[in-house]
């Protein structure tokens, strides 16, 4: 018996450096993101203006104004910050299917526009993966690690990731959209009656995007022709695309809670991100 007495002894050895380095990665995670978050707010630069107008719309596509006149009020608040946190699964297997739950809160400034996305994927009970997927002050951030320890991250071009980063922070503006507007530095360009083009710069980086609305003249989906993709070791540019759905409304707008995100590969759509808004918090411009 004397063995058995042993093993226990060395499993639980092991379940208590598991857990030591679990509390320490967490403990170590929190702050980095507290910096990134930093970053973040510290890149602010002042509003253009503090309330959306509706003559905004006037020289704007069709279907634009119709999606802007269904989502927002005249005089509405110009969200400058936002707080949410997501549920939902995400595929860690492409080709092919991993889909493992994640739990996330992200911070979103709209100007100067950046992200932190602060995820947690759980692998097995006990692992996880925690994830930092941000753009702060044009720079394009990926960071993947096991317990927020070790780090899973292959090293990116920097002007590639921040321009995949960028793409992301526009494709969620339907989240808050009065960043969408004008006067927020989006141009819009006309492409038929259920879609336009949105472009955004911010530097000298530039994403356009094509954006299509459905018959209740809300954002359906987002696409863009080629961003960064991480294939085995490989970075490959391709086609992306945002899918939102269940809109409703939010301190007075007209917003989408769950959306997917894509790859649209030679061989078919290839789904990644779903997720749904547990919570939402905004923070608008003073007037």
């Amino acid at each position: 018996m004397t063995w058995i007495i042993w093993l226990g002894l060395a499993l639980v050895a092991i379940a208590a450096v598991v857990f030591g380095l679990a509390a320490y990665g967490a403990a170590r995670w929190a702050e980095s993101t507290k910096r990134l978050v930093l970053r973040l707010e510290g890149a602010r630069l002042p509003a253009t203006t503090s309330r959306y107008d509706a003559h905004e719309l006037d020289s704007l596509p069709v279907p634009v104004k119709r999606y802007f006149r269904a989502v927002l009020k005249d005089g509405q608040s110009i969200v400058s910050a936002v707080t949410v946190e997501h549920t939902g699964t995400f595929n860690l297997k492409q080709p092919g299917e991993q889909w493992k739950p994640f739990t996330s809160r992200q911070r979103v400034v709209t100007r100067r526009p950046g992200f932190v996305w602060n995820a947690r994927i759980a692998m097995v009970p006990g692992l996880s993966v925690y994830v930092h997927d941000a753009y702060v002050g044009g720079e394009g951030i990926l960071n993947p690690s096991i317990l927020g320890l070790f780090s899973l991250a292959d090293p990116v071009e920097v002007g590639v990731l921040a321009q995949g980063e960028f793409v992301r922070f526009f494709a969620e503006t339907a989240w808050y959209p009065t960043a969408l507007l004008p006067s927020q530095g989006v141009r819009w360009e006309a492409v038929d009656d259920r879609s336009a083009k949105a472009t955004l710069a911010d530097g000298k980086l530039s994403v356009m995007m094509l954006v299509n609305f459905n018959e209740a003249d809300l954002i359906e989906s987002v696409s863009v022709e080629a961003r960064a993709a991480i294939v085995g070791k490989a970075v490959v540019m391709m086609p992306w695309e945002g899918r939102m759905s269940n809109y409703q409304m939010r301190d007075g707008m007209l917003i989408p809670l769950t959306c997917e995100a894509a790859w649209l590969r030679p061989e078919g759509r290839a789904p990644y991100w779903r997720g749904t808004i547990s919570s939402l918090t905004y923070e608008f411009h003073k007037s």
